[in-house]
């Protein structure tokens, strides 16, 4: 209470706008970090956990850090665009970043198309959106390439990579309409035999 002066003791006018004016603020959600709780695979939605501990102040002048509920059935967004998509797993542990929309979405969630608020939300936690692959420093990408597109594996070991004109391809395994390519023979014309595994 030591920073408290005494206008706002006593309770003056701008006391109590300064107050009304944090409590608006701290309800107003914009985005922040999430870490996934679990995943619904057939909704395309997750529940989430918020990772900003929130300092309250206590109608006695205290402060108290206070964890933000679960977030639920949250929808998840992949590159979605025309006749293609975008998806990969989504696992427990993994983070994310989280979107607070403008208003209430539930019946656009539900119907789509353009639709009228069911409910008066402005920055809600219940108008939330998940978008993977927000992370933090202990889980950054490890031999980033800096001259290259590349959709890889967090371990590097297998790759598809795009650079200037050309495209590269690394795995242990590669398959084309479920043959393995890395055993796959011909047999070859006039009974010649087989050819050999394509070299490594």
């Amino acid at each position: 209470m030591a920073d408290r002066n005494i206008r706002e003791i006593i309770g003056t006018d701008e006391e109590f706008f300064r107050s009304f004016k944090d409590d608006a603020k701290n309800n107003i959600r914009v985005a922040m970090p999430g870490i996934i709780q679990s995943f619904d695979p057939i909704e395309q939605t997750v529940t989430v956990q918020p990772t900003i501990r929130e300092n309250i102040n206590n109608r006695d002048y205290t402060n108290q850090w206070v964890q933000l509920p679960l977030l639920l059935d949250v929808p998840v967004i992949f590159p979605k665009s025309g006749n293609y998509v975008l998806t990969f797993p989504i696992h427990t542990g993994d983070e994310c970043l989280i979107i607070f929309l403008d208003m209430c979405y539930d019946a656009w969630w539900s119907n789509g198309g353009i639709q009228n608020q069911i409910e008066k939300r402005r920055h809600d936690l219940s108008d939330s959106i998940c978008i993977p692959g927000l992370y933090s420093q202990p889980n950054r990408i490890q031999n980033y390439s800096t001259d290259s597109c590349q959709l890889r594996n967090l371990e590097g070991t297998a790759y598809i990579e795009l650079k200037d004109n050309n495209i590269n391809l690394v795995a242990n395994s590669v398959k084309i309409n479920g043959i393995n390519f890395n055993q796959h023979t011909h047999t070859a014309p006039s009974g010649g035999g087989t050819t050999t595994v394509p070299n490594h």
